[in-house]
């Protein structure tokens, strides 16, 4: 019972997080039943996600079949992108303002994109370093993008993303001479945060190494996911 002048203070994060968790242990198991991957990727808005989701479901669309969620704020803009320019199927999820997605989001998505017909579902989340990496989506793999003009020290000032993320693609490589950008240094600041991450430098623009990302894809879900979370 509060008297006057008393305070109580509950610690809602640890039971949101719990909840999110189990939830998102929950939809991974659903999904592994019916042989679907999903893959959380994340950026800073302007990293190029959405021209690098292009380029990579245009390569592996041969092999597999691709589903796409879109999450923004506002607009349907590029889920009309990614529609028309990979011809995969796609939706757009708006977030009411939330900064983030979590499992729930997620299951919700799924549910309305359809995934009966699915091998891999790419979510692309709400552009943002912070938020995004503190919820587990119930995703099976987690990326990021990273391009040259954020600088090589990115992982340094955003740790946890770079923790959680076990494949970093290094975006926009075509731009690195008109930049102040070290490949070496910013894959050894990399290394500090997640010592077992894939980097891989890509051009979504220009198509550079985009085979190799395609095949790190290839090769994972041939393998049934097992090093991650399936």
């Amino acid at each position: 019972m509060l008297t006057m002048g008393s305070v109580r203070t509950i610690n809602l994060s640890k039971s949101v997080f719990e909840d999110n968790g189990k939830e998102a242990d929950a939809l991974r198991a659903y999904l592994k039943s019916k042989n679907v991957f999903l893959v959380n990727v994340m950026s800073s808005p302007g990293a190029g996600k959405t021209t690098t989701l292009i380029s990579l479901i245009n390569k592996l669309s041969e092999r597999f079949r691709i589903g796409v969620m879109e999450a923004d704020i506002d607009s349907d803009v590029d889920a009309v992108k990614v529609a028309d320019k990979a011809r995969c199927k796609s939706i757009q999820l708006h977030t009411g303002g939330m900064c983030h997605l979590d499992s729930a989001m997620s299951r919700q998505g799924l549910d309305e994109l359809g995934i009966e017909d699915l091998d891999i579902v790419f979510l692309e989340n709400v552009g943002n370093l912070v938020c995004p990496a503190e919820f587990d989506t119930g995703a099976h793999l987690d990326m990021t993008i990273l391009s040259v003009p954020e600088g090589d020290d990115k992982p340094l000032k955003y740790p946890l993303i770079y923790r959680k993320c076990n494949l970093v693609l290094i975006n926009k490589i075509d731009a690195a001479p008109y930049f102040d950008f070290s490949f070496d240094r910013c894959v050894a600041n990399i290394k500090i945060r997640n010592n077992n991450s894939t980097v891989i430098p890509i051009s979504a623009k220009t198509g550079e190494n985009m085979d190799e990302a395609a095949n790190y894809f290839i090769k994972i879900i041939s393998d049934g996911g097992k090093n991650y979370n399936a």
